[in-house]
């Protein structure tokens, strides 16, 4: 079967990761190896005919064979979203194409440089497919992440995230609450700019990392631009965003 052909994943399971985000395990009947980064298609059809297509980034990292976790945000009025939320359950089959993209993905070669992933929101998904791959494969190159949120209840992989970084003192977690912070915080909070970008940056001193950035469009070109201004050249810095879209 063609990788770019549609299949019919059957959902495995579903879990919650915050109030408006939930993952999706697909057992497919064709599975591909993906890369890190990489994103499925899925695709809805009503029963007059009409269509509805999504991109979603995976989630899971290659090591996960068989399966693949999609993680999705739920939009208000989303037509895709919202009947994944709500008309989806374990057991249920659903339409999927991939794995598709070539360019913002990470192979965690041996002797590639420092890792910085910069999330906005469920920007965060392919990000931490990278990180999964990277403790899959036992790395200890230093990687940062830079994850912002609005608030605490929307931290995507919270758990999971912590954990990790509790278990590995060459990944660094470091969150940034632009809207509500926990009480007594002492990190970030405030939009990303130019001086947070400059100081996450120096957390690798002399060696320049590779760095990975997702989120809305605007918050990607801020990044980009601030990371420039840091030192990063830019074929270092790779970038993937979304807009508004119908969900």
């Amino acid at each position: 079967m063609s990788r770019v052909a549609w299949q019919l994943a059957t959902v495995k399971s579903i879990r919650s990761e915050t109030p408006h985000v939930k993952t999706f395990v697909l057992s497919l009947p064709s599975w591909t190896l993906h890369l890190a980064g990489q994103h499925y298609d899925l695709r809805l059809t009503a029963e007059g005919g009409y269509q509805a297509e999504r991109s979603y980034s995976i989630a899971s990292p290659p090591e996960q064979t068989g399966e693949i976790e999609l993680t999705v945000e739920i939009i208000a009025d989303g037509e895709v979203s919202g009947y994944l939320n709500e008309g989806v359950q374990v057991g249920d089959q659903l339409e999927v194409r991939g794995p598709i993209g070539g360019y913002f993905v990470w192979r965690g070669e041996a002797g590639a440089p420092p890792l910085l992933l910069v999330g906005g929101g469920s920007g965060v998904v392919p990000l931490m497919a990278m990180l999964r791959h990277r403790q899959h494969l036992g790395l200890r190159t230093p990687a940062v992440l830079l994850f912002s949120v609005r608030t605490p209840e929307e931290v995507i992989y919270r758990a999971e995230l912590e954990t990790m970084a509790a278990a590995d003192n060459s990944f660094t977690l470091l969150l940034d609450y632009t809207r509500q912070a926990p009480p007594g915080w002492a990190g970030y909070h405030r939009r990303i700019d130019a001086a947070m970008l400059a100081e996450v940056v120096a957390h690798f001193g002399e060696v320049k990392p590779q760095a990975f950035v997702c989120g809305p469009t605007g918050l990607v070109e801020s990044v980009a631009n601030g990371l420039q201004a840091a030192g990063l050249a830019p074929e270092m810095i790779l970038t993937e965003r979304f807009g508004p879209t119908g969900g």
